[in-house]
C-alpha cells in the first residue's frame, strides 16, 4: 500500500510543484506584500500601513458601498430569473429546447470586450435603441452614463444579461434530477402547480440555489469587467467602481501593490464571511 501511495504521488508530483509555484506562493506572497510599504525603494516592512490606509479610506468605502450594493440588488434579481428561466427550459411543452438553452447560454462565450462595447451602443444617449424604445411610449432619454444610478443600474442589466442564462442551465440540470413520480404523486392528489413549485421544486432545488448564489457572490465580489469597460472605469465619479476595479488602480495604474494586497484579501474576507453566513441561513435543521 505505502508502494502504490508512493507511485501515485511521483505522479502527482508535477502538478503539485506547478501548484505551489503558480498559486500556493502568490497567495503568501501577496499576503506578505500587504504588510508593506511598496511605494518607497526599497520596499519595507510596515504592518499597520496599508491596514490602517484601508480603514480610513473614503474611495475603499465607496466601492466597498457599490460592491455590496450590487450584491444586495443585483444577484437576487438574477437567481429568482434564472429560476423562471430554468423550469421554462424544462418544460416539456416548450419547442426546440435544445436551441432556446444554447441561446441563453450563449452570452457567457460572447467576449467581454465585445458585449462591452454592444451595451455602450444600446444604452447610448443620442442613438441607443433603449432610449429609441423609451422614446416610442412616451419616456424621456435617459443618460445612462453621466448620472450614478443609472449607471449602476446598467452595470446590474449586463451582469444579469451575461450570468442568468449560466445558472438557469445549473439550475435546469437539478430540476432533471428529481424524480417524475414526485410530481405525478402531487397531481393525483390535485395539488396545483402553482403549490408543486413553491412546496416540491424549490425546496428539493434549494441547494443548487445556494451552490448558485456562492457562485455568484464570489463573482460579484470580484467584479471588473463591467465598470471598467461599460462605465467607462467605474464612471460617472467613481459611482460604480468596485472593488475588482479599486485593486486594479491601486496595484496596475497607481503601482502601489502593498495596498492592492489588503484590499484583495479584505475582498476574499468578505466573499468568505457573506458564503458563510448564506450557508449558515440556508442550512438544513437537523
Amino acid at each position: 500500500m505505502r508502494h502504490q501511495n508512493a507511485t501515485a504521488y511521483r505522479f502527482l508530483a508535477p502538478y503539485l510543484l506547478i501548484f505551489s509555484v503558480f498559486w500556493v506562493w502568490p497567495i503568501i506572497s501577496s499576503f506578505l506584500i500587504s504588510f508593506q510599504a511598496t511605494r518607497t525603494v526599497p520596499w519595507r516592512w510596515a504592518p499597520t500601513f496599508n491596514w490602517g490606509r484601508l480603514i480610513g479610506d473614503p474611495a475603499f468605502f465607496n466601492a466597498l458601498k457599490n460592491t455590496l450594493l450590487i450584491l444586495v440588488i443585483q444577484v437576487p434579481v438574477m437567481i429568482s430569473l434564472a429560476i423562471v428561466m430554468a423550469v421554462l427550459l424544462n418544460s416539456p411543452l416548450l419547442k426546440a429546447r435544445g436551441l432556446y438553452r444554447f441561446a441563453f447560454f450563449a452570452p457567457v462565450v460572447v467576449g467581454e470586450v465585445a458585449y462591452s462595447a454592444v451595451f455602450r451602443l444600446m444604452f447610448n444617449l443620442n442613438f441607443g435603441i433603449i432610449n429609441k424604445l423609451l422614446n416610442s411610449v412616451g419616456l424621456p432619454s435617459i443618460d445612462w452614463f453621466s448620472n450614478v444610478t443609472p449607471a449602476m443600474a446598467l452595470i446590474m442589466i449586463a451582469v444579469t444579461w451575461r450570468w442568468a442564462g449560466y445558472n438557469a442551465i445549473i439550475l435546469l440540470a437539478g430540476l432533471q434530477s428529481i424524480p417524475d413520480d414526485v410530481y405525478e404523486a402531487a397531481t393525483l392528489d390535485r395539488v396545483s402547480k402553482v403549490k408543486q413549485f413553491f412546496y416540491i421544486t424549490l425546496p428539493l432545488l434549494k441547494p443548487i440555489i445556494v451552490f448558485c448564489a456562492v457562485l455568484s457572490i464570489i463573482g460579484t465580489m470580484q467584479l471588473f469587467t463591467e465598470p471598467f469597460l461599460i462605465t467607462e472605469r467605474g464612471g460617472p465619479g467613481g459611482g460604480t467602481e468596485t472593488l475588482g476595479l479599486l485593486l486594479y488602480r491601486q496595484g496596475f495604474r497607481s503601482l502601489n501593490f502593498g495596498y492592492a494586497s489588503a484590499v484583495a484579501y479584505t475582498m476574499a474576507g468578505l466573499a468568505i464571511a457573506i458564503t458563510l453566513v448564506q450557508l449558515w441561513l440556508t442550512k438544513e435543521p437537523k
